[in-house]
This record gives C-alpha cells, sequence and structure tokens, in this order.
C-alpha cells in the first residue's frame, strides 16, 4: 500500500526539523570528526550503488536471508558480501538479527519492482562515469566551466549522445527521479481551466499524460527533439490520454508550438545558464496565448544557506550541465527578461516547487 504524502507545509516544516537535528549533531562532535563524517558519505554512495548493481534488495524481496545466500544468489564473495550488507544495515537500509538481513523501509524502496525506486538514480550518481565528473569539481569551480566539457571534449547532453551505454543509465535515472517529481507536482496545480497543454522538453510524456489525466477537457502537445517524441506514447496509453495527446518534434532553441494557454517546462531551465534559459522562455512568450501560464516544475531554492536538497544539485549543475538552481528572485528576472511577470511560487509535497508566470 502506498504511504500517504504529508501536505507541503508539513514536509517544509520536517525538513527544517531535519537540518536543525543535523546542525546539532555536527555542533556536539569534534568538529574534525564532523568534517570527515561528511566527507565518507561519498562512501555510502558507493556501497549503495554495489548493492543496487548487484541486485541485493531484489534478492530479500520476499524474506530475511544471510549473507551468505544473498552472495550465492548475486555471484558475490560472502564474506565481502556481508560487510556490504553490515555497512547498509547500520545506515537503516537494512536490519540484522540472528545473522540473517531483510529490508527496511528505505531498503524496500530499491528494489527494481517499486515504480518509485530510485535505485536507477543511484546506478548513475555512483557511476564511474558520473564519479569522474565530479572528480573534476575544481576544474568547475576554478573556471565556472563543466566539468564534462573538459574531461569529454564536449557537454553532457552532446556526450550522452555518441555513449549510448551512459545514456541508458542517465535516462533510467531521470525517469524514475522525474515519475516522483510528477507525483507530488501535479496534484499541487489546478490545471482544470486550461485548453492546450504544451510540455516543452518533456521527454516521453509522463508528466503531460498525468497532467491531462488532471485537466479532462485539455488537449496537449509533446514537444522535444525528434529523436525523443518518436519513442513517446507508452504514458499516454496508459494514462488513458492518448485520443488528446500529440506529439512534435523540435529544438526549443528554435522554436516551440503555438496557441497554448499552458506551457510545462519541468527541470528544463535548470540545465542552462541565464543567456540559454532567457532564449528558451522567448521562445515561449512568442507562442504563448494572451491567457496563457507558463510553469516551471524546479527546485527553487531558499535564500541564504538552509539545508535544501538544491544546495547540492546546483553544484552537479555547475560540474555536469553548465546549468543552476535559482531562487524564487533569480527566476523572477529570467521571466521579466523573456516578458513574463512571476505570479508565485507553489510548493509541493516533494522537493520541487511550480514556478507559474504570465505574459506581459
Amino acid at each position: 500500500m502506498k504511504t500517504p504524502t504529508p501536505p507541503a507545509a508539513v514536509l517544509s516544516a520536517i525538513t527544517g526539523v531535519r537540518g536543525a537535528i543535523q546542525r546539532l549533531h555536527r555542533a556536539t562532535v569534534p568538529a574534525d570528526v564532523a568534517v570527515v563524517e561528511m566527507a565518507m558519505g561519498a562512501w555510502v554512495t558507493q556501497a549503495l550503488y554495489a548493492a543496487v548493481r548487484l541486485g541485493i534488495p531484489d534478492e530479500l524481496r520476499d524474506g530475511p536471508l544471510s549473507a551468505d545466500e544473498v552472495a550465492a544468489r548475486v555471484g558475490a564473495d560472502p564474506d565481502a558480501t556481508y560487510r556490504l550488507m553490515r555497512l547498509l544495515a547500520s545506515e537503516s537500509i537494512f536490519t540484522l538479527r540472528d545473522g540473517k538481513f531483510a529490508l527496511t523501509r528505505l531498503g524496500r524502496t530499491l528494489r527494481r519492482d517499486d515504480p518509485r525506486s530510485p535505485a536507477a538514480f543511484i546506478a548513475w550518481a555512483g557511476c564511474p562515469v558520473q564519479w569522474e565528473h565530479w572528480g573534476s569539481a575544481t576544474h568547475s569551480v576554478r573556471t565556472g566551466e563543466t566539468a564534462v566539457k573538459a574531461i569529454r571534449g564536449v557537454e553532457i547532453f552532446d556526450y550522452l549522445e555518441t555513449n549510448p551505454e551512459t545514456a541508458a543509465i542517465f535516462n533510467n535515472a531521470m525517469t524514475g527521479v522525474s515519475s516522483i517529481a510528477i507525483e507530488a507536482a501535479v496534484p499541487a496545480y489546478d490545471f482544470s481551466d486550461r485548453k492546450k497543454i504544451v510540455d516543452v522538453g518533456g521527454g516521453h510524456g509522463a508528466l503531460l499524460a498525468a497532467v491531462l489525466a488532471a485537466a479532462p477537457n485539455a488537449s496537449g502537445v509533446l514537444f522535444d527533439l525528434p529523436s525523443v517524441t518518436e519513442r513517446a506514447g507508452e504514458a499516454f496509453d496508459a494514462a488513458g490520454v492518448a485520443d488528446r495527446a500529440t506529439r512534435e518534434g523540435g529544438s526549443f532553441f528554435e522554436s516551440v508550438p503555438a496557441g497554448g494557454d499552458a506551457y510545462l517546462l519541468k527541470t528544463v531551465i535548470h540545465d542552462w545558464d541565464d543567456e540559454k534559459s532567457v532564449a528558451i522562455l522567448r521562445n515561449v512568450r512568442a507562442a504563448i496565448a494572451p491567457d496563457g501560464k507558463v510553469l516551471l516544475f524546479e527546485l527553487v531554492l531558499p535564500e541564504g544557506a538552509p539545508a535544501h536538497l538544491g544546495m547540492l544539485l546546483d553544484l552537479e549543475m555547475l560540474v555536469s550541465a553548465g546549468g543552476r538552481e535559482r531562487t524564487a528572485a533569480e527566476y523572477s528576472a529570467l521571466l521579466r527578461d523573456a516578458g513574463f511577470r512571476l505570479t508565485r511560487v507553489v510548493p509541493t509535497a516533494g522537493p520541487m516547487s511550480i514556478v507559474e508566470a504570465v505574459p506581459v
């Protein structure tokens, strides 16, 4: 059974409490120990990566097993498997009782049969290609340029175009994260008065399918590169909205489909610097209906430096994509430069917010 998600205001308060507890912990241990603990978090990432790659959480689906039993099933060394699983038990991924390991609430999310599983994201976060990028984070901080460009000679999306194996890992990760974001964001906004909804850079259509399901009187256009949209469609069939959805291929740096009264851009703008972001938004401004709204689904940074997932993802944008996470004020400035006025920022039950703007 799906666990109910608390309201956005409750989650925001919980996030604040978690940040306070984290600061309290770091204030109550020696400073050098606190910093070492932070650095060793990278090792936890690799432990999760190893468990996911080996499929260990899947083997515990039907109940507790010993490390020897798990090792035999996944083709690994028994002692090394025990040591890995013991570490992850200490991190609340597994429990260890009477020599057998079992999945916890956290561990169950790593099973591949969980549609909201972060396992695909962990497969990207821990893979050698991504670790090589983060290993050159110093270059990005020194120069303001991506580590990907320094290492690969091209930016991330060009690199993925010519490396299908890595692209598959990346795309699976983004699909998994996207499903979590969509589930939290779509119920937070009322789409019922919209008639034509255009999903710009919408990938395989998961967001548009969910929005059309919530807006039964609307039609939708999925817009992305032709190589992407030609593989779309399953999400529309699954949501029962295929008769109201069409697909168009193109580049949002050139133009977007015209006449929509809602333009969705989910985690599009954060991929780009200010100049390119404004160029995308100006193309939307040229196409949008007079009573239209542009809706940016993004991690909106708080002012200052409180605990927030977006702070870490902002550095990922610096290292990998060349974009950035932004505050509400920064989104307001971008939108103003493109001919829009920010009207509100809608919180959701997840870390993502919906930035709403109207043409001026």
